[in-house]
């Protein structure tokens, strides 16, 4: 597949273009910009602790993409991963069936799609400053919150290790005290029932709750149909005779499930002491289930009819076997007792444990302890402990054929501490320093079924893998208020990690896999360590140009933890790798313009990615093991650091405020990815089945907007009218390093729009909500598995959807 040439602008020149033409236009439009005092109607003050202390959004002098709750709910955003869609450089996505209740996360270019432990993610996430230290388990429901803070960029001086593309964080709203509280019902399209409640209340004078909870349930959009019933033996599409089918209803249409739908519930209580002395006390507990089928996906592609894919008698053409755009015909049935053998025509079938499904159950408790024993001095303890357990399967073919099947059950635990000194010295604050320390211990056991039966030999097995993992860090920054307008920044970061993994490849009955553990030499026992440590540093200047326009220039570093090759085929392949690194040039420009009727933020990048992680295939070479002179030439996915990238982009985020009532917010973003070093056991010219040096990183569109338009619209005593459009616009990505045409995602444009109506107490509000209002067909995400199975899946979106709110606030 062609590409088209890049035009190439070297980092100096082109950063600095961008940069001065930005100021100049704002420093013209600066006259006209007053002090915040005494404003009213402008865009509204956001304060957000990206770097651990109250600031105003437009004084930090990092890109942040900032949402408070009220635009969360204008929007019609209920859960983490659609906070994105009016992100630039961001992109979340829900994972396909393969990877259960996981999120993949990739910022400006980077990040992390695979949510094995043996891996680290690419892109951090807090809860009230909670790190969850997992894709699985972290498609959060947008709960009682206060704001959504997207720290673009490395983040490794204060947020640390696995932050390389940037950082998302998500903050509560504290109990205040007062009572307070809110109801919300919500119905809508396939039987949408979506329940919100949330109450503030005090329980002595310095003791104050919060409890809050949701409820979600809507039946899946993704038809899951019966071959045998639609296309009964001896038709033109099932020539084959004595075909199976299920017995089912004359009224359910073939229909036997559905894909991709909700059931979710979800509870938060919080308890804060707060006497008005120096010692504030916030403890907060939580608990999720989540119970529903697996994620929507179709057929794209099917061609089963390779040698070791053939695992049924008919004579189907496979093409036959792809349904259309929101079906699949997988059955997610196994023929009994084929566990270790070919399927033989005629067996009975019976549902197996593969039924696709996911089920979700996690909690977590943290404390946060803040001290202030003088106004210059602050310490912060930050204590939690996060569990879940996590059950999935996925009939990953989504045919009638038993071709490749999965169940997943993934328990995990992990502890954290954290401590931080927040201070200043001398006249006027001239200092203002950051000191603390960081410590992670997490488990996981990653526990799977497997049984790939498109390979040339069974490769049936389970696994029940412990894996532990360890961080220690130790962190400073120091803010120089050098003058009223010019700020010096530095900061640096010492991290050590470690991991070991325990390999585990048996049959169902406890005997070694035979094929995974040839003689002499097994998989099984086998354990992958992985030691390593890392400097990160930070250097910003920032400037306060006029009271409304402040630049910003930086150098910063960050870094996604090594590992261990979480797929070995053979105990050879049983090996580390190190981490992935970059260093990030960036400048930058906050302005508040036209009476603040205008903020207009821009941010210009240019970084040097390195030893960026990539599969080696097809084969191993070079891996041997240490006791034997045997070297490894099978079959690989390894891990290992094999490529190198150049990333530069820019960023515009804007919200105008041109009338009362009217509010206009857009952004629009563009990234270049550009490989300068692909090691040719991973691919580039040598190797035409890896990426190739002008393929880019998976789920990195170059191109994104959004834009959203409200009006308020007063209606005196009968309260208040407010329309919202929003749309959003990202071009084309692909879903794996090798970008074949069967894990491209076309770009493609949504739009929301959303009616409410507030009575003139501003105590009760209805709303009427569209989603994907154009009903476009588009992609989440895509799995190519044509060169191996003989078949390729895609996991469409949510097709039009319509909902029906109602709220009562007391």
């Amino acid at each position: 597949m062609g590409k088209r040439n890049r035009r190439r602008m070297t980092m100096p020149c082109w950063m600095m273009a961008t940069s001065l033409a930005a100021l100049g236009w704002a420093s013209a439009a600066a006259a006209q910009t007053a002090d915040d005092a005494g404003n009213s109607g402008g865009v509204e003050d956001i304060v957000v602790t990206a770097q651990f202390r109250a600031q105003n959004l437009q004084d930090t002098p990092i890109a942040i993409t900032a949402v408070n709750s009220d635009m969360l709910e204008a929007r019609s955003q209920t859960n983490i991963a659609e906070v994105a869609n009016q992100a630039p450089s961001v992109t979340l996505k829900s994972q396909s069936a393969a990877f259960g209740p996981s999120l993949g996360a990739n910022i400006r270019g980077i990040g992390q799609f695979d949510p094995s432990p043996a891996v680290e993610p690419g892109v951090g996430l807090y809860v009230d400053d909670v790190y969850y230290a997992t894709l699985t388990g972290s498609v959060l429901d947008l709960l009682d919150l206060d704001r959504v803070e997207i720290l673009r960029g490395p983040q490794g001086t204060l947020a640390g290790r696995n932050s390389i593309g940037g950082a998302i964080k998500l903050y509560s709203k504290k109990p205040t005290g007062e009572s307070s509280g809110f109801l919300q019902a919500t119905y809508g399209s396939r039987d949408r029932l979506d329940l919100r409640g949330s109450a503030n209340f005090a329980l002595t004078d310095s003791l104050f709750g919060r409890i809050s909870g949701v409820a979600k349930k809507q039946d899946g959009y993704v038809k899951r149909l019966d071959y045998g019933c639609v296309n009964p033996a001896g038709s033109a599409r099932n020539p084959a005779v004595g075909g199976v089918a299920r017995e089912l209803p004359a009224s359910s249409n073939c229909v036997f499930g559905r894909d991709g739908g909700v059931d979710t519930q979800a509870l938060r209580g919080q308890l804060r002491f707060d006497d008005g002395g120096p010692i504030e006390i916030n403890l907060i507990a939580d608990y999720t289930s989540d119970k529903r089928t697996s994620a929507g996906e179709v057929l794209t592609y099917s061609n089963t009819q390779q040698p070791w894919a053939r695992t049924t008698a008919p004579a189907v053409d496979p093409a036959n076997f792809i349904c259309g755009k929101f079906c699949n015909y997988s059955n997610a049935f196994s023929p009994a007792g084929t566990w270790t053998g070919p399927v033989a025509p005629g067996y009975p079938l019976v549902e197996s444990r593969y039924r696709p499904h996911v089920d979700f159950q996690g909690w977590g408790v943290s404390g946060q302890i803040n001290w202030k024993p003088s106004d210059r001095l602050e310490i912060v303890s930050i204590t939690a402990y996060r569990q879940y357990h996590s059950r999935s399967a996925a009939d990953l073919d989504l045919s009638p054929l038993p071709i490749d099947q999965q169940s997943a059950d993934i328990r995990f635990w992990s502890f954290s501490q954290e401590v931080r000194v927040n201070g200043s010295l001398g006249a006027n604050n001239l200092v203002e320093y950051t000191i603390g320390g960081f410590y992670l211990d997490q488990r996981t056991i990653n526990g799977l079924e497997a049984d790939f039966r498109y390979t040339p030999f069974p490769l049936q097995f389970e696994q029940d893998d412990p894996v532990n993992a360890d961080t220690k860090a130790a962190f400073g920054q120091i803010i120089l208020n050098a003058t009223d307008k010019l700020k010096l920044i530095g900061g640096l970061r010492y991290t050590e990690e470690h991991k070991d993994y325990l390999f585990r490849r048996i049959n169902r009955d406890g005997t070694l896999n035979p094929f995974l553990n040839p003689a002499g030499n097994p998989i099984d026992g086998r354990t992958g360590i992985y030691n390593g440590n890392r400097v990160d540093y930070r250097a910003s200047l920032q400037y306060q140009f006029t009271p409304g326009v402040m630049g910003y220039g930086q150098v910063a570093t960050g870094f996604k933890g090594g590992g261990v090759n979480p797929r070995p085929f053979t105990a050879f392949q049983v090996v580390p790798f190190s981490p992935e690194t970059v260093t990030s040039y960036e400048v930058g420009l906050k302005t508040d313009l036209f009476d603040r009727r205008a903020r207009i933020n821009v941010a210009a990048f240019y970084s040097d990615y390195k030893g960026v992680q990539l599969n080696l295939v097809p084969t191993c070479p070079g891996f041997s093991d240490p006791t034997t002179t045997d070297d490894d030439a099978g079959p690989c996915s390894a891990i290992a650091n094999a490529g190198d990238a150049h990333i530069k982009g820019i960023e515009v985020e804007t919200s105008l405020r041109p009338i009362p009532g009217l509010a206009i917010d857009g952004a629009v973003s563009y990234v270049d990815f550009k490989y300068t070093r692909i090691n040719p056991a991973a691919g580039g010219p040598s190797n035409p089945a890896g990426p190739q040096l002008d393929d880019v990183t998976p789920y990195t569109p170059k191109w994104k907007w959004s834009i959203g338009v409200q009006y308020e619209i007063g209606l005196g005593d009968g309260g208040s009218l407010t329309p919202r459009f929003d749309a959003s616009y990202q071009s084309t990505i692909y879903s794996n390093p090798t970008n074949s045409p069967f894990e491209r995602i076309d770009g493609y444009t949504l739009a929301n729009a959303r009616l409410t109506w507030r009575n003139a107490e501003g105590d009760l509000e209805i709303s009427g909500e569209v989603t994907n209002l154009f009903d476009k067909y588009y992609y989440l995400t895509a799995f190519d598995n044509s060169g191996s199975a003989g078949f390729a899946t895609a996991q469409p979106g949510r097709p039009r959807e319509w909902a029906l709110s109602l709220k009562k606030k007391f």
